[in-house]
Formats: C-alpha cells, sequence, structure tokens
C-alpha cells in the first residue's frame, strides 16, 4: 500500500471527493480553494477524479492542473489497469452495475495512456498533520478501496477499517474518506471518521448542491458547494450518457439505491 506523508500543512486544507467527470463541479470547488486562502499543496482529493459525468479527461486535467493531492479511488485503479469496469464491486445485474457499464465505457474512452501514468502512481493513503492532529485520507476503505461506509454502518465496520489503517500508517486522530458519495461525521472510539462527500454527485437528498470539507485548526468542517448542475447535465446528454445519473445532477436523486443501507434509502413518492 502506498502511503505519502504531507506532514505539517499550515493555513486551511480542502478535502473533496468524487468529481466524477463533473468539470463544472470540479472548477467550483477548485475555485473555493482561492476563495478560502487554502496554499497550493494543501488540495486534497479522495479520488474517483473519473466517472459517471461527460468530461473524464478535462476533469483530470483541471485537477492535475490545481497541483491537488490526489489519493487513488477504484476508478484510477482500473482505468490505470486498462481493466473493463470501474471496480466498485457492484453486484452483478444490480442497476448500479448496469448503469456503470455506460459511464465507465466513456471514461475508459476518453482517458489517455499518459493519464492512466499518473493514476498508476497516486498514493493508497494521504497523511498530514495540523494543530497536533493526524489525519489520514483514504478514499473507501484500507481492507477494500471500494468499500461503502456510511453515517449508519455498523460500529465494527469502521473499527475494522481503523485497525487496517493505523497498521500501515501509525495512530490518527482523523480519517477522511470518500467513495460512499454522502459526507457525513462519526465518532469511532477517539478517531473522528469523515466522509467528504462527492463533489460531482449530489446526496441523492433532493438538492443539486453537493459537499466538501475544510480542515482550519485541525477541526474539520463539512461545506455545501453550488455549480452550474445545468451545464454538467447538457454536457452528459451531449455524449449519450443519458442512463439516469444526468437527471440526478438536476432533481437530486440517484437513480439507484442499491448501495444504500435500508437507513437511507427514501420512500419512492419521495422521487415523485
Amino acid at each position: 500500500m502506498r502511503h505519502q506523508d504531507l506532514g505539517e500543512l499550515a493555513g486551511p486544507v480542502l478535502l473533496f471527493g468524487g468529481p466524477y467527470s463533473n468539470l463544472q463541479a470540479t472548477e467550483a470547488v477548485l475555485a473555493q480553494a482561492t476563495v478560502l486562502g487554502v496554499p497550493t499543496g494543501n488540495v486534497i482529493c479522495t479520488g474517483d477524479v473519473v466517472a459517471y459525468c461527460a468530461q473524464p479527461a478535462e476533469t483530470v486535467a483541471a485537477v492535475r492542473a490545481a497541483q491537488a493531492v490526489v489519493v487513488a479511488g477504484n476508478c484510477e485503479k482500473q482505468l490505470a489497469a486498462n481493466a473493463l469496469d470501474c471496480g466498485c464491486g457492484f453486484e452483478a445485474g444490480t442497476a448500479c452495475d448496469l448503469l456503470s457499464a455506460g459511464w465507465y465505457a466513456h471514461a475508459n474512452a476518453e482517458v489517455d495512456q499518459e493519464a492512466r501514468r499518473w493514476m498508476a502512481g497516486l498514493p493508497d493513503v494521504v497523511t498530514f498533520q495540523q494543530a497536533g492532529k493526524r489525519v489520514a485520507v483514504i478514499h473507501g476503505g484500507v481492507t477494500d478501496v471500494a468499500r461503502f461506509l456510511f453515517s449508519v454502518s455498523p460500529e465494527a465496520v469502521f473499527v475494522e477499517e481503523l485497525a487496517a489503517l493505523e497498521a500501515v500508517v501509525g495512530p490518527v486522530d482523523v480519517v477522511i474518506a470518500g467513495h460512499s458519495g454522502i459526507a457525513f461525521q462519526r465518532q469511532v472510539g477517539g478517531v473522528t471518521w469523515v466522509n467528504a462527500g462527492a463533489v460531482g454527485m449530489p446526496e441523492h437528498d433532493g438538492q443539486r448542491g453537493t459537499r466538501f470539507v475544510v480542515v482550519r485548526d485541525g477541526e474539520v468542517e463539512i461545506r455545501a458547494l453550488s455549480y452550474d448542475a445545468e451545464a454538467a447535465q447538457s454536457a452528459m446528454q451531449a455524449v449519450g450518457l443519458t442512463q439516469g445519473y444526468d437527471r440526478a445532477l438536476l432533481s437530486g436523486y440517484w437513480p439507484s439505491e442499491d448501495v444504500l443501507p435500508q437507513e437511507l434509502r427514501l420512500p419512492s413518492l419521495a422521487k415523485g
């Protein structure tokens, strides 16, 4: 497992997950780094730069141009390996599995070999220190890069992942993860576990806005992000990505709840 230690980071740190080939959302969150006075080198992405939306190559270029530190997500690992699926671990035949075939094929066709080489060199875990706290950044889990952890997941799952993480990097005070697409903060023993959410897709809550995280003086804040969702949807429709994630950008509801725990699923009427 590849570990990158950034050392002590002065000033605010901006962390975001799941750009998902959504160039408009990616540009919006990177603009927030400027607004908030985040120094170069203090912008960290939890992975899956490329996924559901229309502009994978442009999104990779924007993240790299910003000199963001990127943790390898399952999509980066799969594209680097020239694999034919996203590696999310969706059960065969489920809606998520079937929907992923369309967007992954688009991403696979658009991402060039130079970008794949960059993806192949990304770390699995990034750590930094601030205000006496040690922070680790991962994608999904350490036992499985594509593990879905939600606010309602069993305590034992978080304990297992923390043990695996600390076996690699040593003790930590804060974990910031991504992959599951819904931001939350939870205490696990003496460790604060945070999911940064995904900037490229809403949180299945009926709202277009997405989420990102700022760490300042060792304290974590989950923030809202607004961006031009109409332009992102138009870009998806222009390239034929109309399997449902295009509508999700405006409706705020995912086209499938397969990966969600029962407690986070919505009554059918809520989705109109």
